[in-house]
């Protein structure tokens, strides 16, 4: 039997902390809630949870605050909750290392479906083929570790399965809309430039020259493509 998924939430709300307990719980999973970021922080280390369900307007610590604080130590994925309509808020928070963000007022459809999607990554990463290679890249699948010239890369498992996805398909012009519904599980509208982020992040990890990137190549109003050349496995 599969232990039951942990879930901390993270929301000064009362009303929707109450919500996602009760919504999460009838789903499951088993939840603590702080309302918070100081409480947040506590709760994450004395808790661990399997994901984390994090409101940007936090008092004491916001919520990139908190945030920062997960990621010097931990890839546990991070679903942000906000109010913030600002496309560069968004951007920030996925900069930083969140796996996702979902905006008030949300449906509990969405904040469910991306929470079995966020659970559902890395739990058998095993595949077809367990090692890629693209030039200084190796890609260890089953160990779901990147090895650039053969030092690790550290990645959120978000990043680690864009990577995977985009590296099992080499020379395959990929949409946006493509690696969301892939990826991310989902593809509602409005959330394309959460693959733009990723594919940055991406990037700057493990391309020579971000700016000039050989690996993961933009296709101008089409998407991204994985230099086919360089990839085997």
């Amino acid at each position: 039997m599969n232990p039951v998924k942990k879930i901390l939430v993270v929301e000064d709300d009362r009303s929707i902390a109450d919500l996602l307990r009760q919504s999460l719980a009838t789903e499951g999973y088993s939840v603590e809630v702080a309302r918070d970021g100081k409480a947040g922080l506590a709760a994450f280390r004395s808790y661990s949870p399997d994901l984390v369900l994090l409101d940007w307007m936090l008092p004491v610590l916001d919520g990139l605050e908190v945030l920062k604080e997960i990621r010097k130590s931990h890839q546990t994925p991070v679903l942000f909750l906000t109010v913030k309509d600002d496309e560069m808020d968004k951007v920030v928070g996925l900069e930083l290392g969140a796996d996702d963000y979902v905006t008030k007022p949300f449906g509990m459809r969405e904040i469910l479906a991306r929470v079995k999607t966020l659970l559902r990554r890395g739990q058998s990463g095993s595949g077809p083929s367990p090692r890629l290679a693209a030039g200084p890249l190796t890609i260890d699948v089953d160990q779901r570790v990147v090895l650039l010239e053969g030092k690790e890369v550290e990645m959120t498992r978000t990043e680690f399965d864009l990577l995977l996805f985009l590296a099992r398909n080499p020379g395959m012009v990929l949409s946006r809309e493509k690696l969301l519904d892939e990826v991310w599980g989902y593809t509602f509208d409005g959330y394309q430039r959460s693959v733009d982020s990723h594919i940055t992040r991406l990037r700057r990890k493990i391309e020579r020259d971000p700016h000039q990137p050989e690996l993961i190549q933009t296709v101008w109003g089409v998407g991204y493509r994985f230099r086919s050349s360089r990839a085997k496995g």
